[in-house]
Formats: structure tokens, sequence, C-alpha cells
């Protein structure tokens, strides 16, 4: 598994381990839930603003 070094500060960094410690996780695996978390909501916004463009288009070229 690759390893990322990433920055922030320190009262958010106490935010993330009280989160993690209360769910009995790792800090690695709340950081990696988040980021799946938010993959999956942009996959799905970028989704849906491809599916309006086209509706967009189609109504622009009937």
């Amino acid at each position: 598994m690759a390893r990322v070094l990433i920055s922030m500060s320190n009262d958010f960094l106490s935010k993330v381990d009280t989160i993690a410690n209360s769910e009995q996780r790792t800090r690695s695996e709340l950081i990696r839930e988040a980021l799946r978390v938010y993959i999956k909501r942009n996959r799905i916004s970028n989704s849906l603003k491809a599916e309006e463009n086209a509706i967009l288009l189609s109504d622009l070229l009937a």
C-alpha cells in the first residue's frame, strides 16, 4: 500500500483523532473512508451534471 503525506492543522487533526477513537478505527482508516465517500459523491454529482448538460444540448439541437 502506498503512503501519502498530508498537512493539516493540529486542531483539525485532533478532531480526526477524536472521531477515529470514538469509532475504534485508525486515523488512516477514517481518512480513507472519508475520501471514498467524497469520491463517490463527486462521481454522482458529475454524472448528474453530465445528464443535465445532455438534456440541455438535446433541447438546443431540437
